[in-house]
Order: structure tokens, then sequence, then C-alpha cells
């Protein structure tokens, strides 16, 4: 950041009084201008045993297969994200089931709060992000060909979950060598 979004002057990036970390701040209108991490909403759609991943369209990663995420817009809650994601890019309806994985990426300012969603009907088509959009049994997954590693990690231990037949919540900071 090198301007002030309140009054367009130059900030500098010091520790403000009463804080302990260091901010963009105003030296002219002594606005203080923090950064802080980005929530990424995902879902895991199910449809009578298989799961709806989405092959992407667009960088980073196109071509390589993901379920349905994105960053949550103003005014939205995590749920409610989800569901847009699903739709925008899966064209697919789902209900929220549960809280499936928090898995905080600090290096790179991102949190992932995935939920498991049921279908609310087999009918779903790539959206304007995806290339493709396939049902697939938890032994078909294309663990080779998935976009990200917090991606890989929440899906292990989704299939994980469903093998032993316990559902938990998972949270987790996942090292940067991961991503």
């Amino acid at each position: 950041m090198n301007y002030c979004s309140e009054c367009g002057k130059p900030v500098a990036k010091k520790i403000p009084s009463g804080d302990n970390l260091p901010r963009f701040v105003c030296d002219s209108c002594q606005a203080i201008h923090y950064h802080n991490p980005k929530i990424v909403a995902g879902c895991i759609p199910e449809w009578e045993g298989q799961i709806l991943l989405c092959r992407r369209a667009i960088e980073p990663k196109a071509g390589l297969w993901t379920f349905p995420a994105g960053f949550m817009e103003l005014g939205e809650g995590t749920e409610q994200a989800a569901r847009r994601e699903t739709f925008e890019e899966a064209q697919a309806n789902v209900a929220i089931t549960r809280l499936h994985s928090v898995l905080s990426l600090p290096h790179i300012g991102q949190v992932y709060m995935t939920f498991v969603g049921s279908l609310l009907s087999k009918e779903f088509g790539a959206g304007l992000e995806s290339l493709d959009v396939q049902l697939f049994d938890r032994v078909e997954i294309p663990w080779d060909e998935l976009a990200f590693p917090v991606v890989k990690d929440a899906l292990r231990r989704y299939v994980d979950d469903v093998t032993r037949g316990e559902f938990r919540l998972h949270v987790a900071d996942l090292p940067d060598r991961l991503v």
C-alpha cells in the first residue's frame, strides 16, 4: 500500500500507538489501514456417495480439479458464500449439512472454511470459471490433478472421515511447503 484510501496521501508502515504490529498509517490524516486474512468459503457437494468437483477454467491452476470455493463477498455469511460458489462454478444447488474444516494458510493470508453439502438435485454444469464438472467416487478422485494443496488436504480429511464413518471438524494451520 502506497497511498491512504481516506485522503490520498502517502502512508508509512509503522506500529501505531496502542498496537503491537506494523500497519500502514497515513502521516497526514492518521488513518490506520489494516490488512487481514481473506476467507475462502468452499463446499464438498455430495450426491449418493459421490462428490462433485470442478475443472478450473481460470488461473491460477487452470485445467486442474477442485471443489467449488472462492473468496467471500462483503455482506455474505460463510455458508451463503459456499452455496454461491457452488452455484457459480458448478451450476448446482446445495444444502449445507456441516462445517468440515477450517484450514489456515498464514503465509498467504487466507483461511479456507470448507463445508459439506448435499446436492438438491443431480443437475449441475460448468459455470464461467469451470471447464468441466463431474461426480467422482471417493476412489476416483484425481489426486494428482488437484489444483491446490489445501484442497487436497481437505479432501483427504473428508475421505478419511467417510471411510471411518466418523465426522469431525478439522482445524489446522498448514505449512507453506504444502501450498
